[in-house]
């Protein structure tokens, strides 16, 4: 069975750690914000569920926090390299529309990652849907 996606193809995709085939998220359309940061409660596929403890995405705070301070630091590296006219009022604007403007995927991601961490990869899940 290798037509499962790798570890950084589910994570790129919101997949189901344990399956690697069901949605973390509800819905994928960017046109709908409601849905954008609505989880399911567990995977459709394997029904793995997607919060096995209250405060359980916690930890995926800090996985956000590398991605923006990543972000912050290219964006600054970017305005100060294309531009001779350095402004800090520019660049804190530029930073905070990309801070929200990559919000949502941040914050899928950093899901993601942190869930992956704790729920291992299961190649009969995938085929058998209820295997623990």
């Amino acid at each position: 069975m290798t037509d499962a996606p790798s570890l950084i193809q589910s994570i790129i995709s919101c997949k189901c750690p344990k399956c690697r085939k069901g949605d973390l998220f509800v819905g994928n359309n960017p046109s709908n914000p409601k849905q954008l940061f609505e989880m399911n409660k567990s995977c459709p596929t394997c029904s793995q569920t997607f919060e096995p403890e209250p405060g359980f995405y916690f930890g995926a705070m800090f996985i956000s926090y590398a991605f923006n301070t990543t972000l912050f630091i290219a964006v600054w590296v970017l305005y100060s390299n294309l531009t001779e006219d350095f402004s800090i009022l520019t660049l804190l604007a530029i930073m905070g529309i990309s801070a929200v403007v990559f919000l949502p995927l941040f914050f899928r991601w950093s899901r993601a990652i942190w869930i992956s961490i704790f729920v291992p990869f299961e190649k009969k899940s995938q085929s058998s849907g209820s295997k623990t």
